[in-house]
């Protein structure tokens, strides 16, 4: 399986869950937060954090990193940190029962995930053809 393959495979395994996280944040503000909804949250964000950090890794495995390029590693673990504070507060806000807080927590979760995607793309391919970043 190529990286690229293998890259495809972890987003394409966060499809289910950010679709999930996208009905959970259209809750209804005042409306309280079952208790499952917390563990849901919490568990759903773990696996897109899970697999966003594996693809983050096959990017910088294929990149041939090791050797003095460590502001592209640097560049990427700074946004898994913020994708992962993101989740923090989604169930720090779903464990409140706050459902509009919740929501805007999971929305910029969503707009974080489709970021990190976007850096790890412009690494791989960097080191692909051989550009700097």
């Amino acid at each position: 399986m190529s990286v690229a393959d293998q890259i495809q495979e972890h987003r394409e395994r966060c499809l289910v869950p950010l679709i999930s996280l996208r009905m959970l944040a259209q809750g209804e503000a005042g409306v309280p937060l079952p208790r499952w909804v917390v563990v849901e949250v919490a568990r759903v964000t773990g696996t897109v954090l899970a697999e966003t950090e594996a693809a983050s890794r096959a990017v910088l495995t294929a990149a041939g990193f090791g050797g003095g390029h460590q502001g592209d590693e640097t560049f990427l673990r700074v946004r898994l940190d913020r994708l992962a504070a993101a989740a923090r507060d989604a169930i720090t806000a779903a464990r409140a029962g706050d459902p509009g807080e919740m929501g805007r927590h999971l929305c910029r979760f969503d707009v974080l995930t489709s970021a990190i995607w976007t850096v790890q793309d412009a690494v791989y391919q960097s080191r692909r053809v051989g550009v700097t970043p």
